[in-house]
């Protein structure tokens, strides 16, 4: 496992961390001792960064995290970044929506102690903010409220998880210093952050978590049309209509390209986020020892090439636009 800086925060992270959200749910049904058994596989190989979320199955993501690391006596050494939601209203955050409202000083308060009753801690080592909103840029307060939770002792850093739908939202919050991390959208698809926010990033010594490296499963190859996901599986929404069909032509155009590589379709999808150089760490999602295995071991691969890297960016895919231009 080869490891990274994580921008000014100093922080020595493993380029793969493990991503906990299948753990906790919305993924389809999932075994605490699956859970439990990826987690520690996941640390046998190197893994020192785990990223959870409040969201992820109702805080049970991050008590099974906390369970794995009190087991192993590890909690100093692993590294594990939390969020935590606005309050009560409109996902995202519409332009109307008041920061004092969504992430008063009491509500941050009260979900910190949460956060840190689930994970067994007395100082979170990275708190983000489960999404944001351009509106807030011109009064951050909720970024404020953070730093001053910082200097109490109760978080080491802060950041926030970008919206998917307005991720250059962040950008100016980074520019003027108020964030230490931010945990992006970026992947073979997904490339509008190469334009500016990781760019931005490299410059302000911001600290990039990338999610979704695998275009929530399309880019493991996976998926087929006739493809069904379980109840309660999100992916049911985000692939539906004919946006499964239409994500899976553009796979086999991704596979095409990949043939001589050296790559299977996942390995690259890995390789081409940990090729820039803003980029800290990725962090797929992980539910058990096989996909563990396969993910970490990506780390000890040779880097893509300057050849493929060029290739890989034609699959730029601009979905937010209803019409096709090939």
């Amino acid at each position: 496992m080869k490891y990274r800086v994580l921008g000014r925060t100093g922080l020595k992270v493993s380029e793969i961390g493990f991503g906990a959200w299948a753990i906790g749910g919305s993924w389809g049904p999932q075994k605490d001792e699956e859970s439990i058994a990826a987690l520690h596989r996941a640390l046998d190989m190197g893994v020192n960064f785990i990223d959870t979320a409040a969201m992820y199955g109702n805080g049970r993501s991050e008590r099974l995290i906390a369970k794995v690391l009190r087991e192993r006596g590890e909690q100093d050494r692993v590294i594990v970044a939390t969020k935590t939601p606005p309050a009560s209203g409109p996902w995202p955050p519409s332009p109307y929506c008041r920061a004092d409202e969504r992430f008063s000083e009491n509500y941050l308060r009260e979900n910190l102690e949460e956060r840190l009753k689930n994970l067994k801690r007395d100082c979170i080592d990275i708190l983000q903010l489960h999404t944001w909103t351009r509106a807030w840029n011109r009064d951050p307060e909720p970024l404020e409220l953070l730093r001053k939770l910082q200097k109490e002792g109760k978080i080491r850093f802060f950041g926030i998880s970008t919206p998917e739908h307005d991720q250059n939202s962040v950008i100016q919050p980074m520019r003027e210093g108020r964030v230490d991390t931010v945990q992006v959208i970026f992947n073979i698809f997904e490339q509008e952050p190469a334009a500016e926010l990781l760019p931005a990033a490299k410059e302000t010594g911001t600290g990039i978590i990338v999610r979704v490296p695998f275009d929530e499963s399309s880019l493991t190859g996976k998926l087929h049309e006739d493809t069904r996901f379980s109840e309660g599986d999100f992916r049911n929404v985000y692939f539906s209509g004919d946006r499964l069909g239409r994500t899976i032509t553009r796979v086999k155009k991704v596979e095409k390209d990949l043939r001589e590589s050296g790559y299977t379709l996942p390995q690259a999808s890995l390789k081409y986020v940990l090729a820039h150089p803003a980029v800290s760490t990725v962090i797929p999602g992980m539910r058990n020892i096989g996909q563990v295995e396969k993910n970490c071991a990506v780390s000890d691969m040779v880097d893509m090439t300057e050849e493929l890297l060029f290739t890989l960016r034609a699959h730029n895919w601009r979905r937010g636009f209803w019409y096709e231009l090939d």
